[in-house]
Order: structure tokens, then sequence, then C-alpha cells
């Protein structure tokens, strides 16, 4: 993305929480900003890349990103490193150590929880890694907050030389406010990088005593949050029932009972334990609402102050006004209300991939082959395991197919003796947390084959870059992986690595045959472009001919969305089993020519479309 002019000071602007942060960011004068793609986080460095006088990248996972902004802050620059929630377990080897080291220039990390699933393989509380790291934790409320916090981060970060985690969730990232915004203030530290080996060199000897500095500096940070102006009281005049919350929870709070105390935690870890027990006794009861594990109700508990919590409120979701407001009138013993706002019925959309993905031919050809087991990972490529393929068994963790395979293969019990391995991972999974587990897969001797998904992009979160196609975040040339290199030089042998185009099916499916039934590691790589970034290129569309299609239905299990049932009918065979036929059309405007559809077509129904033609209306 090519450097933008930012708003002047005090512009008012309809930011979202991730633009918010990213703006923040800019005006804190920092120097460097790494990520790894994950929803809901990735607006804030695809923001951050358009402002000048910044360093972005992506990283090829967030342990690396998460390294390159203590690499900046180690030598005394401001940085940033952003990531999703899951993403933390994989950045947190280097977390937990830098707690120990502590930062010179101030280093901010933001954290995106997915409260609600609405991305994600779980509903991790990123409030964990501040009490297990012994770092802060801010949580804004709105995006004005968001950007607020985030400046301030830096600041406090540098003042107690300890990393910041600003803990967001999907509902900040992703909803719009209105923030006011300022000027850019650069910083600098002239000494550069100093030389501190007991600080910067962690041996059981250096960490060692660095450990009771760490402590230390948890007392002054709980006695920081006592006084903090992130955390105030709304003093209500409703004292029934009293809250504590923090981020969206306490908007959800502040919607539902604007009569009731409510006590915001904005700097919530270390929590003000003083702070909160002198409000507990100006109210009658005291109700704890947190997105979503009971941190703060359990440390308040251990600390001798009665409070209600998950006893009355769900451990997953939002905690929305719908939620929050029956299960306090059932504590007060009130009506439950009724006119609560519910979700509008929607008729059901199931996720399914795009016109022409790539990965329709993929799992087209998988869902045909019988025997196997394939365990698959995190991207677009996961829908593979829905309707109408059904073609994948497992999905845990970015580049967890590769290690799941070979734990399939080496714990297989009599009835899977017969079964092949095989495995589905896409080129920037691959390239995150893939390819330790490929070159466990060789050396340990696995019988599994590996499809290697390479579509130039990140696709799953908005088509980001990465080393797999040769452009940096700016859309700059960069080095390019060349994947069937890569696979050889762990160890896969060369005439085992086979490079095919998805959507030439009988290739593929002979690809595929032939590697399972061979008893050591095969890799095959499919090399065409995501459909919604530039290096796709459309063809000429399709359209059906009504009087030819016989209603076999071999097109619809491509999966294809441009393929509409028009009309079923059941039939009795002459062998007498009764079948479904399913006559379709092709949305011809959706349609890209990537000429799947036609391969298994058995009556040649399907053709180019005649763009010439008058538009004609189907009634249904």
């Amino acid at each position: 993305m090519a450097a933008v002019m930012p708003a002047p000071s005090q512009s008012r602007l309809l930011l979202s929480g991730n633009e918010a942060v990213a703006r923040a960011v800019w005006e804190s004068g920092c120097k460097v900003a790494a990520a790894y793609p994950g929803t809901p986080s990735t607006e804030m460095l695809e923001v951050i890349s358009t402002y000048p006088d910044i360093y972005s990248e992506w990283s090829v996972n967030e342990k690396v990103s998460l390294e390159v902004a203590i690499g900046a802050a180690f030598a005394g620059s401001r940085s940033f490193c952003c990531m999703k929630h899951v993403g933390m377990n994989v950045a947190s080897d280097a977390l937990m150590t830098l707690t120990l080291t502590g930062v010179i220039g101030g280093l901010v990390i933001a954290i995106a929880d997915d409260v609600g699933l609405s991305s994600s393989q779980n509903e991790q509380d990123s409030r964990f890694w501040g009490r297990f790291a012994h770092v802060p934790v801010f949580e804004p409320a709105d995006s004005q907050e968001a950007y607020e916090m985030t400046k301030l981060a830096f600041d406090f970060s540098e003042k107690f030389q300890v990393p910041v985690i600003l803990r967001m969730t999907t509902r900040i990232n992703h909803v719009k406010g209105l923030v006011t915004v300022g000027e850019r203030v650069a910083h600098e530290n002239a000494d550069g990088f100093r030389k501190e080996p007991a600080r910067w060199v962690m041996t059981p000897a250096g960490a060692g005593k660095r450990i009771p500095l760490m402590f230390e500096r948890d007392k002054t940070l709980r006695a920081e949050a006592e006084t903090s102006p992130l955390n105030s009281v709304d003093s209500g005049t409703d004292r029934r029932v009293g809250f504590v919350a923090s981020g969206p929870a306490w908007m959800h709070v502040k919607e539902s009972f604007p009569d009731a105390p409510v006590l915001k935690l904005g700097f919530s870890c270390p929590i003000p334990l003083e702070k909160i027990r002198a409000f507990a006794a100006t109210v009658e009861k005291l109700v704890i609402v947190e997105e979503v594990e009971p941190l703060v109700e359990t440390e308040l508990k251990a600390a001798g102050i009665d409070c209600l919590g998950k006893d009355i409120l769900p451990r997953q979701g939002e905690l929305a006004p719908n939620v929050l407001k029956p299960a306090i009138a059932k504590l007060l013993g009130e009506p439950v209300p009724e006119n609560l706002a519910k979700p509008a019925p929607v008729f059901p959309r199931p996720p399914t991939m795009c016109v022409a993905c790539p990965h329709l031919g993929v799992y087209y050809t998988l869902a045909q082959i019988k025997n196997i087991t394939i365990s698959g990972d995190i991207g677009c490529y996961t829908l593979g395991a829905g309707h109408p393929w059904n073609a994948l068994d497992t999905t845990i963790s970015m580049g967890a197919s590769m290690g799941i395979a070979l734990g399939l293969d080496k714990g297989r019990g009599t009835a899977d003796k017969d079964k092949r391995i095989l495995a589905v991972i896409g080129d920037s999974t691959f390239l995150h947390m893939g390819m330790q587990g490929l070159l466990d897969i060789v050396y340990n001797g696995g019988n599994v084959t590996v499809l290697l998904l390479d579509n130039r992009a990140v696709g799953m979160t908005g088509g980001q870059d990465n080393p797999g196609n040769g452009r940096d975040i700016y859309g700059n040339p960069a080095p390019r992986v060349d994947f069937a290199k890569l696979v050889e030089s762990l160890g896969v042998k060369k005439e085992r690595i086979h490079v095919v185009d998805p959507y030439v099916l009988p290739k593929l499916f002979k690809t595929i045959r032939d590697e399972i039934k061979i008893p050591e590691v095969s890799v095959i790589i499919t090399d065409q472009p995501c459909v919604l970034i530039d290096d796709y290129k459309k063809q000429k569309p399709y359209e059906v001919i009504d009087d030819k299609c016989t209603g076999c239905g071999n097109c619809v299990d491509v999966g294809c969305p441009a393929i509409h049932v028009t009309r079923r009918e059941k039939v009795i065979k002459p062998s007498g089993k009764e079948v479904e036929l399913q006559f379709v059309k092709i949305e011809t405007s959706a349609c890209t020519g990537c000429n799947l559809c036609v391969q298994p077509c058995a009556p040649e129904a399907i053709v180019h479309a005649d763009l010439t033609k008058p538009i004609r209306l189907v009634k249904h």
C-alpha cells in the first residue's frame, strides 16, 4: 500500500478500533510495526502501512513479528505488534522471557480476542497473558479509547520499561466510532542499543537475577492501577446491584442499566483490588461482567470480596443487553423483560468458497477418493469440511495438519491399517508453522501425502501478501519462495514432488491417487492464485443449455456458488433406486470461466455464454 497524507490534527474521523489504533501508533512516533494477518486484528497493520515514517512488515508468524518488535524496542525505538488471540499462543515463547528483560523503547502488543467466535477455532481470553507474563493490560471500550489507550500505552511502557498488552475484541476492532485525532510526535533514542549482557542475554543466571525485579515491578503496577484514571467509577443511583466491567462489556452494562453504579476497568491487569473493595461496600450486590473467563471474579473472591459473575452469566459469547437484563432480573426476583431485542431471523447461509476458487477442484477430487483420512489446517480450505465435499477430518491450529497426519500414520490401529493419510495446508500456513511439521514427517519416516495449496495470498484474512507471492506489505517486489525447492530442501524426494494445476481435474485426480499409494512422503503443490487478488485472470463465463441438462448434479458437487439448482426431481432408476435430479443454471455474471464444472458434465450441457444475448429473467 502506498503512504497517504494523514488527516490533520483535531480532525474528527469515523474509525474502527483497528483504524484508531493504527492512527495512534503513528502519532506516537512508533518506528517499527510487525504482524501476521489474523481476523479481527488484520486491519491494524494494513492501515499502519499506509502511514509515512514508520516501517511495517508482514512477518511469517506472530512469534517472529513480536521478536522484530522486541528488537526495535531494545534499540530504544518505539515498536508495535498485533495479532489475533490464538497468535499469542505462537508468540508467547518470546513474551514470557521479554517480561524479565523489559524494554527501552515503548512496546505495545495489541491482541484481538474473537468473543463470539466469528472467525476462530476457540474463544480464549487474552487477559490471562497479563497475569501469566506479569505485564499490564489495557482494555478500550470504543474507538476513541482504543486511540487514547494506545498512545498512553507507549508512554506507560517506557515509564515502567515493560511491554503493554492492549486487549481488544471483535466488537472494538470492527465497530466504527468518531475519534478526535492529534499530531505525530517523533520519538528518537539517541543512545541506540546499549550492550548489557546481564539484561539482554537470558541465561539461567541472568534470568534468576531479573525475576525479583519483575516481582517488584508487579507491586509498582498494582499501586499504579489503584490510582489510574483508566479505572473509574460511575456512582449511579440504583445501588441494588453494582457492576465491575471492562471493554465492550462495560458498554453493554451502561446500555442495560444506566442508573446502576459501575466500576470501569480500563487498566485491568493488575486489578485495583482496594478500589474494587471500596466500591463493593457501596452496593448491595456486586456483579462482575467480563468476556469471557471469570478472571476478575476469581481474583476478587480470593481476596475475600463477595461477588457474583459466571454463576449467573454465560461463560461464552458476548454479554449483550439481551443476555444481561434477564440475568439481573432473575437475581433481583423481578419479571424477565419481554421486549428485548432479538437477532433478526436470517435465511441460513453456510460459509462456502468463492466462485472459481482454486481449492474447489481439490476438494471435489478428494471427495471422490475413498479410504483416506484427511488432516486439515487453518485457512479458506478449512471449508472443505463442509457441504458438498465433506473432505476434511481434522482442523486444530496453524500448521497442525502436518503433525496430526504423522500421528495418524504412526498411531493407526488395525481398523486403519490400509487407510491412506493425507494432509492439506495452504501456502501462508505452511510458511507460518507447517515447514517444521513436514521436516518432522520426513525425518521420522512418515507415510503421508501433503497437498500444499499455493494460492499466493493469505486468503482467509483478505488476500494479504506473504513470502510465497513475491510482494511485501507495500506491494513492492520481494523474494518469492519456490515451494518445490523448499520442500525438497526439507528432505522430500524430487520424484515425490508434483506441481499441478487444480483446475485440471483428471491430472489432479491421477496425481493424488498415485501418490497416496506410495508408502513415503509426497508433496503435491497446486499453483493457481486466489480469485480475489490481481494475479487471477478471469476467462469467458459459462452457461447451461437447459435442454441438454439431465439433472445429474455432477457440477453441483464441485461446490461453486455460481451454480444454482433451479429444479429438483425424484426419479426411480431401472435398478429400483430412487435418486434426486438437480437441474441447474450458472450465474453468468459471477462465473469467471474456470472450467471446473465443465469437466464432470457428462451431457456437455455447459458451454461458453453468449454475452451478446439480452438478459433473460427466470421465474422461480
